[in-house]
Formats: structure tokens, C-alpha cells, sequence
């Protein structure tokens, strides 16, 4: 059986990285005793897969986990067992059971929801989100990838789905594929220059609001609406 589990990140945890949250998890199955199924070979692991991960430092309500488990139990229990083992800033939010074909977490990610807003104590000389309008209208918003063996320039304007401006911040739907993966911080960082100004490391609060795949419609939906309660 495959099961999908999903679960918020918050407070003190939002500084924990990618690998450390696999282990943690690992930790966790093994104390609410969730019958994990092990790969086999010279060193066995826990049969997980993770979604898209995230960057340390953001907040978080759409992460999501795939494992598989040696028998069947109700997603109900699940999740309270998960629950009971969780230190304060994770929450599991849901467990679905998958259907047999469904792709894992990783390979189905389409895009995410984020929101943006300012820290208390970093607000600009202009208000937040004033001229994100013709920001995006421009024909195409470049912006330069930089790694540590090359350059590359992006057209961040063909990830970018969809966004809204509020009162609060700014939420946007963005590729979050393995082929066109879109940050928020590099959004933020063209959006500044347009209006020829740099943003400093800490000025924003980030939330991954929820994980998406397509589905056979081509409608983005939930990572957690592709299985169902048992």
C-alpha cells in the first residue's frame, strides 16, 4: 500500500533542511510504528519519496510525503499516530492512500502556491506589491541564474501561472516542476530590479501555501486530492 502523507512546517522548524526532514520522518514512522516497507539490497532504507523540497526558512502548509507500508491501515489512524510523534513546527494535515498507479510525490509536482509578504521591521520606501501589475505584463522578465559552474538566463515570466496582489503581500502560482523550477526569492529579486531596487536577505516571510500536480484534464489540483480516506 502506498499512502500519501501531508504536513505543515512552522516555528523553529521552518530552519531544518531537506535532509535533516527525511531523517527526522524516519525517526518518526519508526516511533508511531508504522509498518514501513524497506528496499532491499546491501543496505536497506525506508521507502519514501519526498516532494519538492524547501528552502530552509520558509514556512510551509502543502509539503508532502509518499511511503509505502508492509499492510493496510486506516489514513485516520495514521495520522494520529504520525501526530503523537511530531515535535512542535510539523503537523500532518491528511494521509491518503494511493492508487496503484499513482506517480510519487517527487516525479508529479506541477507547480506551487506561495505567498510573500514583508518582515515586521524590513518594510520598503514604497508599498509592497505597487507596480507587480505592469511588472508582469512586460513581454518577458529576465533573470540570470547563477551556480557554481555557470550562468543562465531565464524567462521567469513562463513559470509565473498566475498571482495576486493584496493588502498583506503577494501570492503566486509558480512551475515547480523538476524542468522549470521557479523560486519565489528569484521573482522577488526581478520584481525589485524593475523597480531598480535590491531587496536584503531577510526582507520577506514565505509560505509555501499547497503543492500541485495536473490532472487528466490538465487541471491543477492538490497533491492530496489524488488519493482518498480508507
Amino acid at each position: 500500500m502506498k499512502y500519501r502523507i501531508k504536513f505543515s512546517k512552522y516555528g523553529s522548524m521552518i530552519f531544518i533542511g531537506h535532509l535533516d526532514m527525511m531523517r527526522y520522518f524516519q525517526k518518526a514512522i519508526r516511533r508511531a510504528e508504522i509498518p514501513i516497507a524497506y528496499s532491499t539490497g546491501f543496505s536497506p532504507h525506508q521507502i519514501m519519496s519526498f516532494a519538492a523540497p524547501l528552502g530552509v526558512g520558509l514556512y510551509s502548509g502543502g509539503e508532502y510525503l509518499d511511503i509505502e507500508v508492509t499492510e493496510e491501515l486506516s489514513t485516520a489512524y495514521m495520522k494520529e499516530a504520525l501526530n503523537r510523534t511530531m515535535a512542535e513546527g510539523v503537523e500532518i494535515l491528511s494521509v491518503k492512500a494511493l492508487p496503484e498507479n499513482a506517480e510519487n510525490a517527487m516525479a508529479s509536482v506541477a507547480a506551487a502556491g506561495y505567498f510573500i509578504k514583508i518582515r515586521e521591521g524590513h518594510e520598503p520606501d514604497f508599498r509592497f506589491g505597487e507596480g507587480f501589475d505592469d511588472f508582469f505584463t512586460q513581454p518577458a522578465i529576465p533573470y540570470e541564474k547563477e551556480t557554481k559552474k555557470s550562468r543562465k538566463l531565464l524567462d521567469l515570466k513562463e513559470g509565473i501561472y498566475d498571482y495576486t496582489v493584496t493588502e498583506d503581500g503577494i501570492r503566486l502560482l509558480v512551475n515547480a516542476s523538476s524542468s522549470g523550477n521557479i523560486k519565489p526569492g528569484m521573482i522577488m529579486d526581478a520584481y525589485y530590479a524593475y523597480l531598480g531596487k535590491k531587496p536584503a536577505e531577510f526582507d520577506f516571510v514565505v509560505t509555501r501555501e499547497e503543492t500541485y500536480t495536473k490532472n487528466a484534464e490538465g487541471r491543477f489540483i492538490s497533491l492530496d486530492e489524488v488519493g482518498r480516506d480508507i
